[in-house]
């Protein structure tokens, strides 16, 4: 299979859900991004606690809606 053919079936899988399906699978996704996201950011900050890694990702997350 060739991956434009593999693009054109996921598309049609994801127009044969509902949307509540849909959302399930974005949420998962957001979370997904979310989690490794605070990775990368104890990887740069080893030294900071939780709130302070909530906080670089709330901060990283405004600046991706700001572009």
């Amino acid at each position: 299979m060739t991956p434009s053919g593999a693009l054109d079936q996921q598309i049609q899988r994801y127009r044969r859900m509902t949307g509540e399906q849909r959302l399930a699978i974005a949420l998962e996704l957001h979370a997904l991004s979310c989690d490794l996201a605070r990775e990368s950011i104890r990887r740069q900050h080893p030294e900071a606690d939780v709130g302070e890694v909530e906080r670089w990702l709330r901060r990283r997350l405004e600046l991706a809606r700001a572009t």
